[in-house]
């Protein structure tokens, strides 16, 4: 017990390593004890040793093959580990090993939604309904799901009487309904109401977290950050590049940014619809396996320009880079060929000048939009988890601070140069989807491919992290572009806030 203990303190704590090596021995004493196998491939995980982690969760399935939980705990490493099908068929047989299992049922349910099954979703949802016909967890996914299908009346009718109804819904349940009704009516052309119940949402949001310790967290951090970005030359920059060119990079990179909620979805789409382009949609392997470890490194102190300059040897920023290419290809089975891998990630965005002192020989796309839009529509997006960055979105204040900080960040990067960047602006994008993308494509040093063109059918194929991954699968569209006029008065505090970077990136 000792010696579980100390390997379980070793996973929560992300020491991985340290976590395998008990957890391989545990498991050679204890053979029989299935915890053990799905916590030796929660740490083999996070030691990018995916085989062994497979073998770990193959080992736990076959100890307990109707144990519904587990399968399902299991479903979930393997979405991590970005192995689709496999969390599929393990939410599919928690499922059937308990078909009395609502957890079960709804853990599918969600998973289908998210893979744009939504007529699947529908049944197993009737399925759960007809289990617990009050439970608002149901309740609310229905809703969901009706509006998934532009069934916007419909939706509002069963999220008003949720809301109304069940005096005893839980504080997660509530604050989906609020924002949920927020999109609805937002959608249905009644702004003013849809700006209170994102309110309301957000509210309710507070009280499942200590919001006020993260925002003084994030101020801390943003402080130090624009400390290291004051400090940079161009001199530096230049050196990171001559430097790399005695580690060339493994494979061909690209990094697609901008602030949240930019378009940068879209653009990702249509470049991921080239054949010889592989795209990667938000994973976390430069945050996990650069920043991480970057701000974990001893001494314990903050990094600075200094540090960051002259504190990483040749040799350690290898072994970062192989592991964050290790962790990126996943999905891939690490065999990418000669494509050329994008790495889209807003929440880099804050962060690009860490990225360039691991690829300063990559190129940078960065994604534009008018800021108005930005702030109103990063207002409005549902905040299921929590982190330093989306604490920021409790009001359109502190949103329109989180921006400029991101685009803080890109123009002093653009003003000491050293490296190859484009910006892209959305509305470019959807008012000439062929003209703006073969610029785009071109800069990567590809020729346009037809299929370019009809990226949405792609996306409908594929699995997305991003918060609209729903919007990518359709056509198309211009009614996003100009949204901000909906919510003007609103607005009104944050103009002057915002004209600086209006004239900059010409929105003036």
């Amino acid at each position: 017990m000792s010696s579980w203990q100390n390997a379980q303190l070793s996973l929560r704590a992300g020491r991985h390593a340290a976590a395998l090596a008990g957890y391989r021995d545990l498991v050679q004493h204890f053979p029989g004890i299935t915890q053990l196998w799905l916590e030796l491939g929660s740490a083999a995980a996070g030691d990018l040793d995916f085989t062994l982690a497979d073998q770990a969760f193959q080992r736990a399935m076959e100890l307990s093959p109707n144990d519904a939980v587990l399968l399902n705990s299991i479903g979930t490493q393997y979405y991590h580990m970005r192995r689709l099908e496999q969390a599929t068929a393990c939410f599919k047989r928690a499922v059937a090993a308990d078909p009395s299992s609502f957890d079960a049922r709804m853990t599918l349910a969600s998973w289908l939604e998210r893979n744009h099954r939504l007529d699947e979703a529908w049944e197993y949802a009737e399925t759960c309904l007809a289990q617990r016909p009050k439970d608002g967890r149901i309740l609310y996914f229905k809703a969901y799901l009706s509006q998934c299908k532009g069934l916007n009346k419909e939706a509002e009718a069963a999220l008003r009487n949720l809301l109304t109804s069940d005096p005893s819904l839980s504080l997660d349940v509530r604050f989906n309904a609020h924002h949920l009704l927020g999109v609805v009516l937002d959608a249905l052309g009644q702004y003013t109401e849809a700006l209170s119940q994102f309110g309301k949402a957000k509210t309710v949001r507070r009280q499942m977290a200590d919001t006020a310790a993260l925002e003084r967290a994030y101020d801390k951090m943003n402080g130090e950050r624009r400390e290291v970005l004051a400090a940079l030359t161009p001199e530096m920059l230049r050196r990171w590049r001559d430097e790399s060119a005695a580690t060339p990079c493994p494979h061909p990179l690209a990094f697609l940014g901008g602030a949240p909620r930019s378009g940068t979805t879209l653009i990702e789409q249509i470049l991921g619809s080239h054949p010889e382009i592989l795209v990667f949609d938000e994973l976390d392997s430069f945050r996990k396996e650069m920043l991480s470890a970057l701000s974990s490194s001893p001494p314990a102190r903050k990094l600075t320009a200094e540090t960051l300059d002259n504190g990483l040897a040749a040799t350690g920023r290898a072994q970062l880079t192989g592991r964050y290419f290790k962790s990126l290809l996943r999905e891939t089975g690490g065999n990418p060929g000669d494509r050329l891998l994008l790495d889209k990630n807003p929440a880099t965005m804050p962060w690009l000048h860490i990225w360039l002192r691991f690829f300063p020989q990559s190129k940078l796309i960065i994604a534009l939009r008018d800021p108005r839009d930005i702030v109103i529509s990063s207002y409005i997006q549902n905040l299921p988890f929590l982190t330093l960055a989306s604490v920021n979105f409790f009001s359109l204040e502190r949103t329109a601070g989180y921006y400029s900080d991101c685009m803080d960040a890109w123009l002093r990067l653009r003003e000491l140069g050293g490296f190859e960047w484009l910006e892209t602006r959305y509305e470019d994008v959807v008012g000439n989807l062929e003209g703006e993308g073969r610029r785009i494509t071109e800069f990567l040093g590809l020729p346009w491919h037809e299929s370019q063109a009809t990226y949405y059918e792609t996306a409908r194929r594929k699995y997305l992290d991003a918060p609209t991954y729903n919007d990518v699968t359709k056509p198309i569209y211009t009614r996003a572009v100009g949204r901000w006029e909906h919510y003007a008065e609103a607005l009104a505090p944050l103009q002057e806030t915002l004209a600086k970077y209006r004239r900059t990136f010409g929105y003036g």
